[in-house]
């Protein structure tokens, strides 16, 4: 899939593509997102809103990577996280070029989950996906 995308795809633009989302969201959908845990479940209902559009990923990619990266940032300023670029030996599994990384060995793709969300609808909640990861689970 090619996406068109404002900023390169890296790090360090990782705040400035949620930046971008939660003011499209204000804009288009009215709905304020506040990098808290709990606004992951606004951004579900939003990506519900796509898939009872019939809106595909392709159709959407760069808006749903701009989610990923701010469920990204909740997970960075809320659970510890930190973005780093995905390792050459993992950009085959991984597929996107950056990850979250939360200590030790772990890490989370918050950006190829924003992608199933729309895909798989709720099976795959962002706000679960927080939970899972964030340290003492959902807060």
């Amino acid at each position: 899939m090619q996406l068109r995308l404002k900023y390169a795809p890296v790090p360090e633009n990782a705040a400035r593509f949620a930046g971008d989302i939660v003011m499209s969201a204000a804009q288009v959908s009215g709905v304020h997102l506040d990098y808290t845990p709990d606004s992951l479940a606004s951004v579900d209902a939003i990506l519900d809103g796509f898939r009872a559009e019939g809106l595909t990923a392709e159709q959407v990619a760069e808006t749903l990577f701009g989610f990923g990266c701010y469920v990204g940032e909740v997970l960075t300023r809320h659970a510890g996280g930190r973005w780093r670029a995905t390792a050459a030996d993992e950009l085959a599994v991984v597929g996107w070029p950056m990850v979250v990384e939360l200590g030790g060995q772990r890490w989370c793709n918050p950006i190829a989950k924003a992608f199933k969300r729309l895909e798989n609808g709720p099976e795959d909640s962002l706000r679960y996906f927080y939970a899972v990861f964030a340290p003492g689970g959902a807060r």
